[in-house]
């Protein structure tokens, strides 16, 4: 695995070492040695996969409230997302900095997004399955999130949603 440091302070891109021969690949998709080892504390305790029918489909920005901060190691399974994570931890040195990368099923390209950053992402074609591996197990409440499109980030987005679930589109806006 090859981990790239990105604009967000212990945010990483992640790629796959690829073993190609006759039959296919081989790839590995996650190791805690291979994270242990490039200084990454990450113990993953859920996975989830959410499905996306269709393209221009946007979920997030999303986070947990302190103390539930939440780290996510991130990847697209099937289709293609542009993924993006924003800074929103007060003390952090990237504070309300956003990084966005395209995850597609064929790069194999994986974000470790660190607890404490926002994320979401937009779906780029229809049948785009996206998995997550969770920090922590799911707490019901303690969930909350940015709108995606909120003027203190400035995200830049590769196309505007035609879907997004009304509690991602009416969350206030941030205050700095």
């Amino acid at each position: 695995m090859k981990f790239t440091a990105t604009d967000i302070h212990n945010a990483y891109i992640v790629d796959v070492d690829s073993r190609v021969d006759e039959r296919g690949s081989f790839n590995r998709v996650f190791c805690p040695d291979e994270f242990a080892a490039a200084h990454i504390a990450f113990a993953p305790t859920q996975v989830n996969l959410a499905q996306n029918p269709h393209a221009l489909t946007m979920r997030g920005m999303h986070f947990n409230r302190p103390p539930y901060e939440e780290a996510k190691f991130v990847r697209c399974v099937r289709g293609s997302v542009y993924d993006v994570a924003i800074d929103i931890r007060r003390d952090s040195p990237t504070y309300r900095r956003w990084i966005g990368v395209e995850l597609t099923a064929k790069n194999m390209r994986a974000l470790m997004v660190p607890a404490g950053c926002a994320h979401g992402y937009l779906t780029l074609e229809p049948e785009s399955d996206f998995l997550y591996l969770m920090s922590r197990n799911f707490t019901p409440g303690v969930d909350s999130g940015l709108r995606y499109n909120d003027p203190a980030f400035g995200v830049i987005w590769p196309q505007a949603p035609l879907l997004v679930h009304p509690r991602d589109a009416n969350y206030p806006d941030f205050i700095v």
